[in-house]
């Protein structure tokens, strides 16, 4: 029995990390010796719930639950640069995700509209030398708020968590890419968008120019 719980355990973490994409742009290390700040812009989240989970949530709910998840996951990502940053092992600031959300919001970027924008044009707004933003799907909302409604509303609504996350870095002076990341994590790897950044980060910090 143990032998086989190995074996699911071994296929779970295999599963996860397995379908892992990762681009680094050969010059990353010398734009981003240049560099002295960078802001992480919430990323374009989309939450896929069950049918019954959608017909009992509104279409404002629906979209305040995926602000939350995508300011969640920013938070996380935040703490983690923040982390690292106090231990001496990044070569630059990162901008208070407060201040970011701060100044798209006054310039009405949302969730839903920020495919309109290139990211020399965030990153001219946010005045940082690069932006790391993208996309994340999950099937579960991670975020303790949301999670506690949906398991009112809906008892225990999904078995597996399954997340997707496809990252980015770009130069703000010429909007180059300086990395992609795109990661598929399923199984009970995680319950929170803390240990989804872990995961995340693990693999990615090794190739991020700022990080030592």
């Amino acid at each position: 029995m143990k032998y086989f719980i190995h074996l699911t355990t071994l296929f779970i973490v295999f599963s996860a990390n397995a379908q892992t994409n990762l681009y680094t742009n050969p010059d990353f290390e010398t734009i981003a010796a240049e560099h002295n700040i960078i802001a992480i812009i919430p990323f374009k989240t989309t939450v896929k719930l069950r049918p019954k989970a959608m017909k009992n949530m509104n279409e404002d709910d629906f979209t305040e639950l995926q602000v939350k998840e995508s300011e969640n996951l920013q938070a996380s990502m935040y703490s983690w640069f923040l982390k690292r940053k106090k231990r001496g092992s990044l070569s630059v600031d990162v901008q208070n995700n407060f201040k970011t959300n701060a100044i798209l919001k006054k310039n009405e970027i949302t969730n839903e509209n920020l495919d309109s924008y290139t990211p020399e044009e965030l990153a001219k707004l946010l005045d940082v030398d690069a932006v790391i933003m993208g996309t994340f799907q999950t099937n579960k909302p991670m975020s303790a708020g949301a999670a506690i409604a949906l398991r009112m509303l809906l008892g225990a609504y999904a078995a597996t968590n399954e997340a997707k996350i496809n990252m980015f870095i770009y130069n703000a002076e010429d909007g180059k890419l300086l990395i992609n990341y795109n990661k598929r994590v399923a199984g009970s790897l995680f319950s929170s968008s803390d240990d989804l950044v872990n995961i995340l980060m693990r693999k990615a910090s090794r190739r991020i120019a700022y990080c030592k």
